[in-house]
């Protein structure tokens, strides 16, 4: 499903992207499109690669948590 969203942008900001757009045999639709469709990519590549590293992590560190040596009604004493 496609949705449709308003932008209110700077009429100089507009002509100048529209001129790229032009430039470019595109529209600024397709640009805007583009644009969101990578900062989406890079955010989950982002998360992704943040995800391994931790599971690396978790794989290979010689780090052992020992016993609970607490009660869960002792820490709301505090």
């Amino acid at each position: 499903m496609i949705k449709n969203i308003t932008v209110t942008i700077d009429e100089d900001l507009f002509k100048k992207a529209k001129k790229i757009a032009i430039d470019k045999n595109t529209t600024l639709t397709a640009m805007i499109r583009k644009f969101l469709l990578e900062v989406v990519e890079r955010e989950i590549l982002k998360k992704d690669t943040i995800i391994k590293e931790l599971k690396n992590l978790f794989e290979t560190s010689d780090i052992r948590v020992g016993s609970t040596t607490w009660k869960r009604e002792e820490l709301y004493e505090r």
